[in-house]
């Protein structure tokens, strides 16, 4: 309940009107049955787009620190995205990776819509970066089908740094699902995980044009500009 009433009253009057994001490809999220939507990420506003632009409640797999905050503010995050159904996974760990598939298997087990950036974090520069196999072996696991989706416009919108987004215009684009119940058999073999991860990410650079570095965000060591609030000097998605 929490969750429509936060969507409709809050994010859609917040997000959706200012922003009037442009939505293509929405005939390809199936209106029932589980699913996963992976998806670039440029923006904290983007896990909040994604939302307002579906109808289906969809799952998010969040960073533990968004529920741990301390005091008025710490408090009143972690209630605001439990109430709107987030879940928290622990990215520190040997075992921290795992937890996070497990976690997500239990979503789609149930027949709900998940929410995964496969990057692991935000890009710091506009440019899509390496996916991490995570997305792969939940697909495996659960037979679920992927959606590729494309965030453009919001690295503009609301970089890092940046409190509330501008106005600028926002295009989010879902591509045809991936089918991967070929390699249903084969849901540990490190050579098909990575195969399946990087067939997900072609499909989201096709979708979003972005330039493609093969590396991982986490180990791509931002430029000094990405530390100061407020710069935007960096490409934008789809430039070179």
């Amino acid at each position: 309940m929490f969750y429509y009433a936060f969507k409709y009253i809050v994010l859609v009057p917040l997000l959706r009107w200012p922003l009037r994001p442009k939505v293509e490809g929405l005939k390809h999220v199936p209106r029932t049955g589980a699913a996963i939507i992976a998806g670039n990420h440029l923006s904290f506003c983007d896990s909040f787009l994604v939302p307002v632009t579906i109808r289906r409640r969809i799952t998010y797999l969040c960073k533990m620190e968004y529920f741990t905050g301390r005091g008025v503010k710490g408090r009143s995050t972690a209630a605001f995205f439990r109430g709107v159904g987030q879940i928290p996974v622990d990215r520190s760990g040997k075992d921290a990776a795992q937890a996070a598939v497990d976690t997500g298997i239990r979503v789609l087990r149930d027949g709900g819509l998940l929410g995964i950036y496969p990057e692991g974090t935000r890009s710091h520069d506009g440019r899509l970066y390496k996916g991490r196999a995570g997305v792969a072996a939940m697909a495996l696991r659960s037979g679920a089908p992927v959606i590729p989706c494309a965030m453009i416009g919001t690295f503009e919108a609301q970089a890092r740094g940046r409190r509330l987004p501008r106005r600028v215009p926002v295009t989010i684009r879902f591509g045809k699902p991936l089918d991967f119940s070929r390699y249903a058999d084969l849901p540990d073999q490190r050579a098909v995980l990575r195969a399946v991860t990087d067939e997900i990410m072609y499909a989201i650079r096709a979708l979003s044009e972005q330039e493609y570095v093969d590396i991982y965000a986490t180990e791509a060591r931002p430029p000094t500009w990405a530390a100061r609030p407020g710069a935007f000097s960096a490409p934008g998605p789809g430039r070179s």
